[in-house]
């Protein structure tokens, strides 16, 4: 199997399982993937999605050995191009979906690996993990939003220099470019991410659905149009039963207990 699936306590666990192959990508994997974030988003029993890797990458990126097959026999650019983006709807899902996402690096993120990576809301790694754009080496230009996402989260100075030169680099200097939230020991990293995880699902979810839109939204909005559209968000949240247990939970100097609705 491409991939595996849990689900525990309604935390969605997606492990990239090609091993061997250090998780690179392939048809039956993203489509696999593509497929089953479709049926969690849209599930009233999964509160937050986690990706991770099986083995000791997260996602190598693409897959060379049928990069090469592909290049002997092209099919029509029009056709590949149809087909990447329908691949990079991975990406898409993870970044826009109402739901929280978290990636458990817990090796190499290369690539469009690194562009997964990235499309997570949070970014929880291994000290040993490294990370690489790595497309340069291969006259690639970039895929399932690298340059997007490093603009975003690095600048634009530093994604040219990740781009262009392709260097490897480990996770702390990834965590100084502000492209992880969280590095922990390697040992750890499975029972940080589900502490992470856990902490998330037991919150005020339709908070962190209008939260993540927003932050999302404030990327490319102006000032005034998020001022207009947290004035709507701010008052919605407030219409949860979450918001009046929060209140409450305030009152009387306890703990709150958020239902997620």
């Amino acid at each position: 199997m491409p991939i595996l699936t849990s689900l525990n306590n309604r935390v969605a666990t997606l492990t990239l399982n090609r091993p061997d192959k250090l998780n690179a990508l392939s048809p039956d994997l993203l489509e696999q993937s593509i497929a089953t974030l479709r049926g969690w988003i849209e599930s009233p029993e999964v509160a937050v999605i986690v990706v991770t890797g099986a083995g000791r990458a997260f996602c190598a990126g693409g897959d060379i050995g049928n990069m090469a097959k592909a290049n002997s026999e092209p099919p029509p650019l029009e056709a590949q191009v149809d087909r990447l983006r329908r691949a990079q709807e991975f990406s898409w899902l993870l970044y826009s979906c109402p739901k929280v996402t978290i990636a458990s690096v817990n090796g190499f993120a290369m690539g469009a690996g690194l562009s997964i990576c990235l499309a997570c809301d949070l970014r929880i790694s291994s000290d040993q993990a490294k990370f690489g754009t790595a497309y340069s080496k291969i006259a690639f230009g970039g895929d399932f939003g690298a340059t997007w996402l490093l603009t975003r989260y690095a600048g634009a100075p530093k994604a040219k220099e990740l781009l262009f030169l392709a260097d490897t680099f480990d996770a702390a200097e990834a965590y100084r470019l502000g492209l992880l939230n969280r590095v922990v020991p390697h040992d750890s990293l499975a029972a940080e991410t589900h502490a992470l995880a856990r902490r998330i699902a037991d919150g005020p979810l339709v908070t962190f659905r209008y939260q993540k839109a927003n932050v999302n939204m404030a990327v490319t909005a102006d000032f005034r149009t998020m001022l207009d559209r947290e004035a709507e968000t701010h008052l919605r949240c407030g219409q949860t039963e979450d918001h009046k247990e929060g209140v409450a939970a305030f009152m009387e100097k306890r703990a709150p207990r958020f239902q997620g609705r």
